[in-house]
C-alpha cells in the first residue's frame, strides 16, 4: 500500500473469531471507512494454495495439458480444473506444486516454471494460488489422499479454450491457467523455467 492508496483504506478497529473449522477460519471485523464510519468485513483466512499447469507433449511434438474432472460439493457440478491444493504448514509454493502434481495425477516434472500469483475471493478470504507451469513430465502412480476422487485426462489447448470459452469451464483458476497458457504458447508471455534444484533460463 502506498501513501496514494489512504483514501481507499479500511483500518481494522476490532475482530471477532466466528467459526474455526477443520479447514475454514472465519472472522468478523469492524473496519473505519476512509471516510470515518465504521462497517463490517466478514471473511475467511486461508493458507493459501497452489495450481499447476502441466504441458505434455504428444507424439507429434504438439503440447497437450493435464486437466482433472473432480465434483464439487458446494456448486454440486463436477468441474474441470488444473491440478491444485493448499499449501501444508511450513511447506513452499514449489514443494506443494510438485506434490499436488504427483498426489493427483501421478506426474512428476523436470522443469518448473513459476508463472505469477492469483487472489480467487478477494471480497471474503485471504485465499492465494501461486501459478506453476511444468513440463518434462514422467507418469506414474497416483497417491490421492483418502476420500479424493478425480478423473485425470489430457485435452489440446484449444479444447481447453473451447470448453472456457463455452461455459464448460467454469472454475476461477483454471480460467486464469487458461489465460496465462494461451499467452505463453503464444510467446506474449515468457516464463523463467528452472529445475527443482534452481532458477534457469526464460523461455
Amino acid at each position: 500500500m502506498t501513501d496514494a492508496d489512504q483514501h481507499l483504506t479500511e483500518i481494522k478497529l476490532s475482530s471477532q473469531e466466528l467459526l474455526k473449522g477443520r479447514f475454514l477460519h472465519a472472522f468478523s471485523d469492524a473496519v473505519q471507512l476512509p471516510n470515518g464510519q465504521v462497517a463490517t468485513r466478514e471473511y475467511v483466512v486461508h493458507p493459501g494454495a497452489v495450481m499447476v499447469v502441466p504441458m505434455l507433449q504428444d507424439e507429434l511434438g504438439q503440447w497437450r495439458v493435464v486437466l482433472e474432472r473432480q465434483f464439487r460439493y458446494p456448486v454440486k457440478r463436477v468441474m474441470i480444473e488444473f491440478p491444485a491444493g493448499k499449501l501444508d504448514p511450513g511447506e513452499t509454493s514449489l514443494a506443494c506444486a510438485q506434490r499436488e502434481l504427483l498426489e493427483e495425477t501421478g506426474y512428476r516434472a523436470a522443469e518448473w516454471a513459476r508463472a505469477g500469483v492469483l487472489h480467487p475471493v478477494i471480497s471474503y478470504s485471504t485465499e492465494f494460488i501461486d501459478i506453476w507451469f511444468a513440463r518434462g513430465l514422467t507418469a506414474g502412480e497416483r497417491q490421492l489422499d483418502e476420500g479424493e476422487f478425480l478423473d485425470v485426462f489430457t485435452a489440446t489447448p484449444a479444447e481447453l479454450l473451447h470448453w472456457c470459452m463455452s461455459g464448460q469451464v467454469t472454475d476461477g483458476k483454471t480460467l486464469a491457467g487458461a489465460l496465462w497458457l494461451q499467452n505463453v504458447l503464444s510467446g506474449a508471455w515468457a516464463l523463467a523455467w528452472h529445475t527443482a534444484a534452481g532458477p534457469g533460463r526464460a523461455a
